[in-house]
């Protein structure tokens, strides 16, 4: 079936008719999305050292979802995941796109297999819904070079990494353009260009905002965001000993200190960028006619259990609380109260679902998707029975994680394994998986992984 053909028959009834959710007309919605930000590096989230004021104003004037994670801890398999609803096993996209990927331990995928061209994205259906939409900042799915998914305004960065200053991107009107600036000052500057255009038309608009901080290169921010940090020892969460088996970037646990210092820069960089976002919503009387989601695409470890980024930072693959956990804020004033803290867990292949629902548009056709919709979080204090579970997939390693107990099976089953009790031993410093008390927590946890990655697991 041809590309254009099967989005139509994907699509199916979400094109032709719009239900209106209560309060104003169809919001305008802001992704804010995060490079590498895991939920434990931000102020709302319990860090008493990195500076966020403006991501923990944002916390205070929305929803934050206390127990919120990716489906895999690798930036291009999140965030296709993100985007579709759809799971590596689905969607393709296994591991972080490179052109040179390493064969032993694997780590990255040259490109997107060919089925990939034939997902439907959230942004689909909203354009196909009259929504006007624009992507500014980090991509990394494939084909950078031009607007794509449902995309009219389009600024990229080309591939997965950039300078911070002076970046080469891709623009929908003139091409690849070398900028002069700093990468989050142009990523910031552009949506707001894009947003004051949107909102000289009838429809409502999509924006994502995909900052690229604070992914490493670790230099090339402001040199004040340093300075914040020049003394900073960040006794609060101690680092480990770098382990034997660190692969990514064990480079940068030599001085874990300095580059968690330059590292927390990049963050309060980012922090100051949200917060320009807001105020520019605010002066502009959209925060009430606007829902404003940020996250990020995985956590990131820096230092903790002896490995410095995400997943692929030790053989074999990690999937540490620290990344899987990624923030997850919601704010539209006047419609999502103020203040709250939600702890049930939902995971990145709930976004789709969820704004679909809150839209009123159906799911597309034929996607089999594993995830639901948390907009009644947002919304209503008696929700009734949510199911607490969420689960994780990456290459050879699969995750079930329930409020207490999380259980990490590799190579289907043959191990490395682990069983994790979160209550007793959130650190993840005592595996319990050959603990014969856990034994029938492993036996349900293994069998509801199993259920789902039999339902989930293949592509359709």
């Amino acid at each position: 079936m041809r590309r254009r053909a099967f989005l139509g028959a994907a699509l199916g009834a979400a094109a032709p008719r719009i239900a209106r959710p209560q309060g104003p007309a169809r919001p305008n919605i802001l992704l804010v999305l995060a490079d590498d930000l895991a939920a434990w590096m931000l102020g709302c989230y319990g860090n008493q050292e990195i500076l966020t004021p403006r991501i923990d104003r944002m916390a205070r004037e929305g929803v934050r979802f206390q127990n919120s994670f990716v489906c895999t801890p690798i930036c291009s398999a999140s965030r296709a995941t993100l985007f579709t609803g759809r799971i590596p096993p689905q969607h393709g996209i296994h591991d972080f796109l490179s052109p040179k990927p390493i064969e032993s331990p694997p780590q990255g995928q040259a490109a997107p297999p060919a089925s990939f061209a034939q997902e439907v994205f959230i942004s689909h259906i909203l354009a196909a819904n009259g929504y006007t939409c624009g992507y500014h900042g980090k991509w990394h799915l494939g084909g950078e070079e031009r607007p794509q998914r449902g995309f009219s305004s389009w600024y990229a960065m080309g591939g997965g990494s950039s300078r911070y200053q002076d970046p080469a991107m891709y623009t929908h009107d003139r091409g690849r353009v070398e900028e002069k600036g700093y990468l989050a000052d142009l990523i910031h500057r552009r949506v707001i260009e894009f947003i004051e255009e949107a909102r000289r038309k009838p429809n409502p608009w999509f924006a994502v905002v995909s900052h690229f901080n604070p992914h490493t290169p670790l230099d090339g921010h402001p040199q004040k965001y340093y300075d914040l940090y020049r003394d900073a020892e960040f006794q609060t969460f101690p680092a480990e000993p770098a382990k034997p088996n660190a692969l990514r970037e064990r480079n940068l646990l030599a001085d874990v200190t300095g580059n968690r210092r330059k590292t927390a820069a990049a963050v309060t960089a980012l922090d100051d960028r949200v917060g320009a976002l807001l105020d520019y919503l605010d002066e502009r009387k959209l925060s009430e006619q606007t829902l404003v989601v940020f996250t990020g695409d995985n956590g990131f470890l820096l230092g903790r259990h002896g490995y410095w980024s995400k997943g692929l930072a030790s053989d074999p693959i990690n999937m540490y609380e620290e990344v899987m956990g990624v923030p997850l804020l919601a704010r539209w004033l006047g419609q999502v109260p103020a203040g709250r803290v939600r702890g049930e867990l939902v995971s990145s292949y709930d976004f789709a679902p969820t704004i679909l629902d809150l839209l009123a548009m159906p799911l597309p056709k034929g996607r089999n998707l594993c995830g639901r919709s948390y907009w009644p979080l947002l919304t209503t204090r008696n929700l009734g029975r949510w199911d607490n579970r969420v689960f994780g997939y990456f290459r050879n390693t699969a995750m079930a994680r329930d409020e207490r107990y999380k259980l990490v099976l590799r190579n289907e089953g043959q191990g490395p394994n682990e069983l994790w009790d979160l209550e007793t031993d959130p650190s993840e410093g005592t595996n319990r998986f050959d603990d014969p008390r856990l034994r029938r927590v492993q036996r349900r946890l293994a069998g509801e992984l199993n259920r789902w990655l039999a339902k989930y697991g293949r592509a359709a």
